[in-house]
């Protein structure tokens, strides 16, 4: 493991040792760090970044959304440092762009897709409640903008149902929205990703369905350092932290698999 790696996570006793060395000029626990990041992945974050933080002085600052509008917001010069994404179509294009440094991009972690509904019993373990039609309305994020509406989008044309279901669809601009939809029950189920409903392993709430990895594309969740990152020692030293054994311990908790 690299110098800065080992580093990062004791920043207050070896603060002084990079300076001695000429690594930089200032302390690495004065760093700051911007990060775009999927809003499917806003649980896992939340315990990262307390972790992380704890660990290293630096402060991370975190704006959740859809992968798609972050990736528009950055080609408009939106003041971010690391992006957190749902895919890994979104990093790769911003590294052909040159807006993202290049060698920095890696697979953080594999997502799921579950359709769920927060009343008990509504759905099955197979997914039947599909075939019978009974409910009004289908939340999914909406495939232009978020891959996880990607994912179900693929999983309704799998079963051949994207063209009968489009008169009971509706879409949320991003995974977090598509999931209130059904929360509240204004969608009597959708599909989303199985990090919002698990805890430790556990999902407690609602009735659910796994949707067999085959069924869509692999959610592979990348991550990448962007060209307009302020401090790209701290932020380096987060995407590192995503790396480690503990920050995948905590994905796992969530259902994420690693890739």
């Amino acid at each position: 493991m690299g110098l800065m790696m080992n580093l990062f996570t004791k920043c207050g006793r070896f603060a002084a040792v990079l300076i001695s060395i000429g690594l930089m000029s200032t302390p690495v626990c004065a760093g700051e760090v911007r990060v775009a990041v999927a809003s499917n992945f806003a649980a896992p974050m939340e315990r990262i970044v307390a972790q992380f933080e704890k660990e290293s002085g630096h402060k991370v600052n975190v704006s959740l959304g859809s992968s798609g509008k972050f990736y528009s917001q950055i080609k408009g010069g939106a003041p971010f440092d690391v992006l957190i994404a749902a895919d890994e179509v979104i990093p790769k294009q911003l590294q052909q762009e040159r807006l993202a440094v290049e060698g920095t991009r890696f697979t953080y972690a594999i997502g799921r897709l579950v359709l769920w509904s927060a009343q008990p019993g509504f759905v099955d373990a197979k997914g039947a409640v599909l075939n019978n039609g009974n409910f009004n309305k289908l939340a999914i994020a909406d495939p232009k903008l978020a891959p996880y509406g990607m994912a179900a989008k693929e999983t309704l044309e799998r079963l051949v149902m994207w063209n009968a279901m489009q008169r009971k669809l509706v879409k949320g601009e991003n995974i977090t929205q598509t999931y209130q939809f059904i929360a509240t029950e204004n969608s009597e189920l959708g599909f989303i990703a199985l990090s919002q409903i698990m805890r430790d392993g556990k999902v407690t709430t609602g009735s659910w369905w796994l949707v067999p990895s085959e069924m869509h594309k692999p959610i592979r969740q990348s991550a990448v350092l962007l060209n307009g990152a302020k401090d790209k020692l701290a932020a380096q030293a987060f995407l590192n932290f995503l790396k480690t054994d503990s920050a995948k311990k905590m994905m796992r908790g969530f259902g994420y698999e690693s890739p």
